[in-house]
């Protein structure tokens, strides 16, 4: 005999977390389900813990609208539990004259996203605020901030089981079956149960684990691409306060130098399209590239200062030449199995959006309850 449970969310990172807290926050009864033997042991610890402010995305787009909402709720989250975070401001710099015009863009992107805040500087108001800059001109984003994304996962759980949610770890899911009675649950170690909702939040392997589904079909299943992210660590202290970021081009949005809560600088990420989710050892070569790239802005970087940090890496669902695809949030009105929620590509700014995406689920599955 299985053993009932109401729902289940699979995988214990930042966005399964949240979407468990707002299951539970429901009155739901949820158990999590991690394959590791800690929380947010994948993109969730391997990112630049950055806060977006929602200024890069396709207007209309999931990515856009949650990033702005998931601000708006991480920072009132973290004001009210007291979590420490840093509402440090970044600088988006351009470095020559022709990427003055890509600034102006910015602003209007980020205002048909209802991001209002932005401030267009000189070259001498800019390096005013950080006088180891150069550029020509930039955009100053007061509202992007910095998270230690740990501590708010560590409180998400805490919400979640003060609300009768658990989490077990080491748990592993083999494979599930969608039946009429519900969705059966076989993990690894052979234990067996029955939900009436799931959330696929796997992360980098979501897709693998929808595709292990019996009574999902294939078609609704994207294919996994891997974007190694390979951080430089600075040695020695920065001479800034504020987040650095190249205007952006046409290969992306350059090498950001971003700060943790202690000061530290960390340059990166780039990008390395790799075949596993398990390439994480980062090449000091690729350092070679970061030193032109970062003396764009920073003129000052000494050789050899950067080191080899860390790598992380983006569960993308395009190819490497495909335009960025936007975030999938697929519930039962799509795929047609009631009760399931699937995470699709839930890259950057999923960190940022992670409340708001919870909520979006614990909307999806509550809307499908009451109609069914």
């Amino acid at each position: 005999m299985m053993d009932r449970v109401d729902c289940v969310v699979i995988g214990a990172g930042v966005v399964g977390l949240a979407a468990a807290r707002a299951l539970a926050l429901q009155g739901r009864e949820v158990m999590v389900l991690e394959a590791a033997d800690g929380i947010g042991t994948g993109t969730s610890s391997r990112n630049s813990e950055v806060i977006h402010a929602g200024i890069y995305y396709a207007q209309g787009s999931l990515k856009a609208q949650l990033c702005v909402e998931g601000k708006r709720r991480l920072y009132a989250y973290l004001d009210e539990r007291g979590l420490a975070h840093r509402r440090c401001g970044k600088l988006i710099v351009a470095t020559d004259a022709a990427q003055m015009a890509a600034l102006q863009g910015i602003i209007q992107k980020a205002a048909a996203n209802g991001v209002d805040d932005l401030v267009l500087l000189s070259a001498a108001e800019a390096q005013a605020m950080e006088p180891a800059l150069r550029c020509v001109g930039a955009v100053f984003s007061p509202s992007t901030g910095i998270v230690d994304s740990h501590a708010l996962m560590l409180s998400l759980q805490g919400d979640l089981e003060h609300a009768g949610g658990l989490v077990v770890l080491n748990s592993a899911l083999d494979r599930a079956a969608c039946t009429q009675e519900g969705i059966a649950l076989v993990a690894q170690d052979g234990t067996e149960l029955l939900a009436t909702s799931v959330v696929n939040a796997a992360g980098l392997g979501a897709q693998a684990l929808a595709l292990r589904f019996d009574g999902l079909a294939r078609e609704h299943v994207p294919p996994s691409y891997f974007a190694k992210g390979n951080y430089f660590t600075l040695a020695g202290r920065a001479p800034f306060s504020r987040l650095i970021y190249p205007a952006p081009e046409a290969a992306g949005l350059g090498v950001h130098l971003t700060l943790d809560l202690g000061g530290q600088a960390k340059f990166g990420p780039d990008v390395q399209w790799v075949d596993s989710p398990d390439d994480l050892v980062v090449d000091p070569a690729r350092g070679d590239a970061f030193y032109a790239e970062v003396r764009k802005y920073w003129p000052g970087l000494a050789d050899g200062a950067l080191i080899p940090g860390y790598a992380g890496i983006r569960p993308k669902i395009q190819a490497p030449h495909e335009a960025a695809h936007d975030f999938v949030i697929q519930g039962p009105a799509v795929h047609g199995v009631p009760g399931l929620v699937n995470l699709f590509g839930i890259e950057s700014p999923g960190l940022t959006s992670s409340l708001a995406i919870g909520e979006r689920v614990a909307g999806l599955l509550a809307s499908a309850r009451a109609s069914g």
